[in-house]
């Protein structure tokens, strides 16, 4: 069977009758960022409304992932069930992508009705076909609490760099993958008592079993996937598989079917990609089936990187499992991961730019988003999302290149014809040109799209853009209006043909400003076949006003992101932050050698050519003195004459960029970084030693 169905999956000319496109399921304790937006939504839209504009049956499926252990925690801490949250935050998730445009035909959820059936019969199937292996095994429990303890409920320090709050799955300091049984003096994250080894059975899914058909399937039938998903899932064949545990101690989840599994519940990974076939159940509760078990269905998962084993191993060997015709993905194309200002993003650390916070800080401006998402996409390796380039991919490409071709257009159709697009009399070879380079673009960037290749697929409808701008500049219809109207009208006319081009190969990248263009020209239902052609727009068609498709953003939006970020970083380090060791204990007779005194602070100002340093001269009761501290990043100059501060004053003098240094200024480090210069809480005569 796999081999036939190989056969059919690979060959990339077969002409399937329908395309059903699944999307990473979002996990449900927490919104959208940016990263999940360029890895997998966006592209998955984009590629859903060029089939659409295509003619194709295609149907865009997604949900929220709503169970699994880190729900449980957040809703414990913040004192509310886990359905609180993930009700919360489904119908955040769900409301910004409906904001977003991403074309769902159906986004659903993993806690419906629905979807608990459908995941409780496929378990209780593989369960009665003897698919499953029974084992038993220790692991932590929490007597205090009565429970098992999943990964993220056990707390330690880290075997590795010494974290006093590492996690039994990962610590979060150095990054090290953990088990629970790794840590150091574990306790549990509910009750803090010290937890024992019990025993538990579950149930595993044998994907050794799987591995010959798996490795048919991937290394053998598809060698067109993206080099990345290709190389991962063989690199994971090549070690190996090993059966992989479908059921968990939690009492959050579906709880397993079968007797005896009382406080057990579906895995989360087992549970979550069923989801597409719920969630398919949903919108078709008649058809669904015919997406999921004819030949003649393409299926298509986008995913990150993160998720390609279980899209290329892990869920295809439950469906062999499964049987009964499911087919398997025909391509993977998962991107690799979207960067935050040089840092990677992270939910647990705020680093992120979250998708519903740009919806108001940003208003109408979704398709901005989309734009530099898919024009920075990750496709082949990690990519970096700045706000600076956003504001310059705004302002640079969509204001000028792209907003300024139509509005110069349409201003000018109005200025010499009332708005009229005017017939075109006989092409010149620089009209013919331009149409011959139209179709192709079309043929690239048509291309581009079969092939998943969205960014150079948008650079492509961004040359249309360039195209008309060419054409008008060269044109130069505001001169030859003086002498030559009939050749102006050809040349408007060619001019607002490249427009309604523009509106059609727009669609998938930015739907609300082709929608808008659609309006200003008047055009209704578009097709991809009518790419490239050049009577798109009759000849008497009124166009209506000119409206600016994009406008200018502005520095101090942008500078008020750059300022969220880091006061999110600078919160992180706060809250990460643990007191440094003691130093080794010194003789009371060496300490007593350092003379602490106090003095004010007469003037202060920053070195030249050192950005790091400020000169002070000191009233130290005695003389003045010079002293040069490291602080210049945290003060300004003048913000610290008068000031009364502790100086060590019996340290050698010290060069420091050719001024001597009398001396140490004390300061206390925050957490974030900050040094505070240290001074005492009410006025003392300088001089006055501390003791």
């Amino acid at each position: 069977m796999y081999s036939e169905i190989k056969k059919c999956n690979h060959t990339m000319e077969k002409n399937f009758k329908r395309t059903l496109i699944t999307t990473a399921l979002p996990y449900a304790n927490g919104p959208v960022h940016i990263g999940h937006l360029a890895g997998v939504y966006v592209p998955a839209d984009i590629y859903a409304r060029y089939l659409r504009l295509c003619g194709k049956d295609v149907v865009l499926v997604g949900g929220s992932d709503e169970h699994g252990v880190p729900i449980t925690i957040k809703a414990r801490r913040e004192g509310v069930t886990p359905q609180d949250i993930v009700d919360r935050y489904h119908k955040i998730i769900k409301d910004s992508f409906e904001e977003l445009g991403i074309s769902f035909d159906v986004y659903s959820r993993t806690t419906s009705d629905t979807h608990s059936a459908t995941a409780s019969e496929f378990f209780r199937r593989l369960y009665d076909k003897g698919e499953f292996i029974e084992n038993t095994s220790m692991q932590l429990y929490d007597e205090e609490a009565g429970q098992f303890l999943a990964d993220r409920y056990v707390v330690g320090k880290c075997p590795h760099c010494g974290n006093e709050r590492a996690y039994g799955d990962q610590c979060e300091a150095c990054g090290t993958s953990l088990n629970a049984t790794d840590l150091i003096e574990p306790k549990s994250a509910i009750t803090g008592s010290v937890p024992v080894m019990r025993e538990t059975k579950h149930w595993y899914l044998p994907l050794d079993k799987w591995e010959p058909a798996l490795r048919e399937w991937i290394l053998e039938g598809h060698k067109e996937w993206k080099t990345n998903v290709y190389g991962q899932c063989k690199s994971w064949l090549d070690m190996g598989l090993q059966p992989r545990a479908v059921s968990r101690d939690l009492d959050w989840g579906i709880p397993v079917p079968v007797e005896g599994a009382e406080g057990k519940v579906l895995y989360v990974w087992f549970d979550a990609p069923i989801g597409y076939i719920s969630n398919t159940k949903e919108l078709l509760p008649d058809t669904w089936a015919t997406y999921w078990k004819d030949p003649e269905t393409r299926i298509i998962n986008f995913i990150g990187k993160d998720n390609i084993v279980f899209h290329c191993i892990v869920f295809p060997a439950m469906l062999m499992a499964y049987g009964d015709g499911f087919q398997l993905p025909d391509n993977v194309p998962a991107n690799e991961f979207l960067n935050l200002e040089g840092d990677k993003i992270s939910t647990s650390r705020n680093w992120a730019v979250w998708l519903h916070e740009y919806l108001v800080d940003f208003p109408g401006k979704q398709d901005v988003l989309r734009y530099v998402l898919t024009a920075n996409a990750p496709e082949t390796k990690d990519n970096d999302f700045t706000w600076r380039d956003f504001q310059a991919r705004n302002n640079s490409e969509l204001v000028a290149i792209l907003g300024n071709f139509v509005n110069r257009a349409v201003v000018l159709t109005h200025k010499y014809f009332n708005g009229e697009v005017p017939a075109a009399g006989e092409y010149q070879p620089i009209d013919n040109d331009a149409f011959a380079e139209l179709k192709s673009i079309k043929s690239s960037l048509s291309d581009n799209l079969d092939n998943f290749h969205f960014r150079e697929a948008l650079k492509d409808a961004m040359n249309i853009a360039r195209l008309g701008n060419k054409y008008l500049q060269e044109t130069e219809p505001w001169k030859v209006a003086k002498s030559d109207m009939a050749r102006t009208a050809t040349i408007l006319n060619v001019a607002a043909q490249i427009c309604a081009n523009i509106a059609v190969a727009f669609e998938p990248f930015m739907p609300f400003m082709s929608k808008k263009l659609r309006g200003m020209l008047g055009m209704n239902e578009i097709k991809w076949d009518e790419l490239g052609r050049n009577d798109l727009i009759p000849a008497g068609r009124h166009l209506g006003e000119a409206e600016l498709l994009f406008d200018k953003i502005e520095d101090a939006a942008i500078e008020a992101q750059i300022k969220r970020l880091e006061d999110n970083k600078r919160q992180n380090m706060i809250d990460a932050w643990t007191v440094a060791p003691q130093a080794e204990d010194v003789d009371f007779d060496t300490f007593m050698k350092a003379d602490l005194r106090v003095g004010t602070v007469l003037e202060c100002k920053k070195v030249p050519k050192a950005d790091k340093l400020l000169q002070f001269l000191i009233d130290d009761g005695m003389s003045k003195r010079t002293i040069v501290s490291g602080i210049a990043k945290y003060y300004e100059p003048e913000e610290l004459v008068g000031k009364q501060v502790c100086f060590i004053a019996n340290l050698p003098p010290r060069k420091l960029r050719g001024i001597v240094s009398q001396g140490m200024i004390l300061s206390a480090e925050n957490p974030d970084g900050r040094l505070v210069v240290m001074g005492p809480t009410a006025p003392v005569v300088p001089g006055a030693q501390v003791k």
